[in-house]
This record gives structure tokens, sequence and C-alpha cells, in this order.
């Protein structure tokens, strides 16, 4: 296996499949890994410049972050890659007892020996900016501008509500002590100082090529662990592979029924699914799926499988048509999420195109499936790529996956999983 430029893991499904859509985009060679590959797979996957591991580390606790990131500090031990990227949200949003960053960067880089970190800040093509070490979100596509930690959904998420948007206060709460800034306004001063840890502001899209030609000098003089969403890639990406990379194919239409399992509590998902006419929604018991209720189960995975099987575009949500549902261990739900899309699959084989939304059902529901890696098909909208499934199971390989946060798309991005891109 050739040294590659990146090998980055995502913390959550979705987030790792717009980082993989990123580099496809950028030119870079990808190929999303449903884990952490073995030699076996590496070799079978052929050249690579960029190489992804989709993890479910962002609802964790500390210990089983250690165990979930060992073995990808172990590849990147023997990989040596020039930029190792541990993909965050482009919220942060992360506590010291889920999810931590500081617990990721305390398990990876020892990988790398000493490395330098760098942080970046922001995700402007999301609406995600960084401005004096402080973090602003747009509030769903092309919506209001908000610090984070007065973002009308961020500052109260369920499991990380984000309280505070200096980054470098928000870190040094999960053991990221001494971050120093590099603001927008002083990219060339402050750039090369010797700290260890920098933290760079971002607040338009032109900033990353700069700061992607300081990382990538860095990477060449010594080992670099990154931190931060898909900027990263985007930045580095304008250093290792300059030239305009192709444009992907326009998405076709679905061919025959498309599944959506939306679990997100977002409103902005809760306007998508009210836009969603091309769908049949079927309302699901959150409490009964989450308390392994096997007949519930068994039943609600025929009704939808019923559906598809008549040729209609089928959507189950585990939230009511008012937003409401109880309290639940998210990863109980998520883990139901992912029994209920195996046992629809396998009772409507005919269905090759399926949606999830929400962060967490994506990560476990994929992890659910037999199925090894992911690729690149396009963009349905801004942070929300359509991927193809690679799977050893033929019933399996080649199924057409959206993973999309509760954040990500316009109101009509489930409209576009099934009519496609062409014409827009």
């Amino acid at each position: 296996m050739n040294r590659p430029a990146l090998l980055f893991y995502g913390d959550d499904f979705t987030g790792a499949t717009d980082a993989l859509g990123t580099a496809a985009r950028a030119g870079l060679r990808t190929l999303l890994f449903l884990g952490t590959p073995d030699a076996k797979r590496l070799d079978a996957a052929g050249p690579l410049d960029c190489i992804g591991i989709a993890g479910a580390a962002r609802s964790m606790a500390p210990e089983a972050m250690r165990e979930e990131l060992a073995p990808v500090a172990a590849l990147a031990r023997e990989l040596k890659p020039r930029v190792l990227h541990y993909k965050t949200c482009s919220t942060f949003d992360s506590a010291p007892q889920v999810g931590s960053i500081g617990e990721a960067v305390r398990t990876l880089a020892p990988a790398l020996g000493a490395p330098r970190l760098s942080i970046v800040g922001g995700q402007p093509n999301l609406g995600r900016y960084c401005l004096f070490g402080n973090l602003f979100a747009a509030a769903g596509a092309q919506g209001e501008v908000f610090r984070i930690d007065r973002h009308p959904t961020m500052s109260r998420h369920p499991v990380t509500p984000m309280g505070e948007a200096d980054l470098r206060l928000h870190l040094a709460k999960q053991g990221l002590e001494g971050i120093a800034l590099v603001p927008w306004t002083a990219y060339a001063a402050l750039s090369q100082r010797g700290d260890p840890a920098l933290l760079w502001d971002v607040a338009e899209p032109a900033h990353l090529a700069v700061i992607g030609r300081q990382l990538w000098a860095q990477a060449q003089t010594g080992p670099l662990l990154a931190v931060g969403p898909s900027s990263v890639i985007e930045a580095v990406a304008h250093a290792v592979h300059p030239e305009p990379a192709p444009q992907a194919p326009a998405i076709a239409p679905a061919e025959g029924p498309v599944l959506v399992l939306a679990g997100s509590l977002s409103p902005v998902t809760a306007a998508q699914v009210a836009a969603a006419k091309s769908f049949e929604v079927l309302r699901l018991s959150a409490e009964r799926l989450a308390a392994a209720d096997a007949d519930y189960s068994t039943g609600a995975a025929r009704q939808i499988a019923s559906r598809l099987q008549a040729g209609r575009h089928t959507m189950a949500c585990t939230v009511a048509a008012d937003g409401a549902r109880a309290a639940l261990p998210s990863g109980a739900l998520a883990e139901a999420g992912g029994r209920l899309l195996d046992a629809v699959l396998r009772l409507a084989p005919q269905v090759r195109r399926v949606g999830i939304a929400g962060g967490d059902t994506s990560s476990l529901a994929v992890r659910a499936l037999d199925a090894w890696a992911l690729a690149y098909r396009g963009l349905l909208a801004p942070g929300v790529p359509l991927c193809r499934l690679h799977s050893d199971d033929a019933r399996l390989d080649g199924i057409e996956l959206m993973l999309k946060g509760g954040q990500m798309g316009g109101p009509d991005v489930f409209e576009r999983l099934v009519a496609g891109t062409r014409g827009l």
C-alpha cells in the first residue's frame, strides 16, 4: 500500500460520507471503509490518495472511544499518512463525557509520534464560520447564522448542547489546553509559530486554500494531526491535487421504490419530512423499537416492506408528527433502526436507493448491514452526498445510500433522493 496523503476517521457516518464526497470531488482517489480495513481490503481497493473510515465515536463515552479508535491509530502507525484527520461535526458538538474530541486526540496522536495539531474551525459551504476563535452556524440551508451557543438547535442539542462558542475554551474542557489562535486577519504572520496546537479561523471559502497550503507544507516536515469538519480535506486537497477535478455526473432518478429511515429530532429534518410529497410516511413508536419489542419491530418491517413491494416510496419516522419523542438512549434507538433497515431490505430486495436521516441513526443502521465500504456517486445537496454501497452480499452490493445529518439539506432533499439532480 502506497503512503496515502490523507487518512481520516469520521466520528459519525453522515459526516464521514460528506468527507468522502469532498475528497472525491477534489479529484482524490477515495474510498470510505465501514470499519478499519485490513491489508486484504486495502490491496483489493487499489491505489488511494485518501482512505476514510466511518465510525460512531461522536456518540461514545471516553472508554468506548479509546476502544473504537485504537485500530485507527494502529493503521495510521502502519500507513504513515501525511495527514491524519479526525473528522468532527461542523458544529463541534461534543463533551468530556460523550464524543470527546480531546479523547480522540489523546488516542490518535501517539500513532504519529509527536505530531503538530491543527484545528480547522469552519466549513463555509455548510454555513459554518469561525471568527476570532468563535464558531457560528446557519440554522438550516440558507438560514440565519447564529453564534453556536445561541443556535436554536445546537445550543439545545439533546446529548451535547453547545454552551460555549469559543472553540479554544470548548476544547479545553475536554483536556486540549493551550490552543493558539490563527485569526483570519493574520494567517501569514502567525501560521509559522511553533505552537504545538493551532486553531484556524475560517471566514470564507477562499481561506481554505490558504490554510491548505500551510497544512500541507507542515505535513512535509513532520506528522500532522488535523481536527475539524470536511473543510480539512477541502483545504488540504487544494495543495495535494491543485488541478480542477472532473465534475461528477448528475444523479439519475431512482429505479424502483425508495426507502427513507428518519430518526432525527432536528426541525430541519421535520420540515424536509413535511415536504416529502412523493412518500408514504409511516410513524413508528420509538419507545417500542428502542425496547427491542420483537413483535412490534417485525410488524413494522412488514408494513414498510409491503408498501415498497407495491412500488411506493416509503418513509419510516421515529418522531411524531408534532416533533415530539420521549427521551430515549440514542444508541438503543439507533441500533433498533439498524435492525429494522436490515429486516426491510431482506423483505424488499427491489429497493436500490435508501436514505437515512440522523447522525447516530445513520452510523448504527449502516453498521447493521453486511457491507464494507462506500464510494461517492454524486451530490444531492451541500453536505448530503449519494454513495454506492460495497458488500460481499450481492443483495446489498450496489445499493445507493444517502446519509444525512439532522441539520443538512434543503426542504426538498428527500424529493431529490427520488427524482435525482438532472436538470437542477
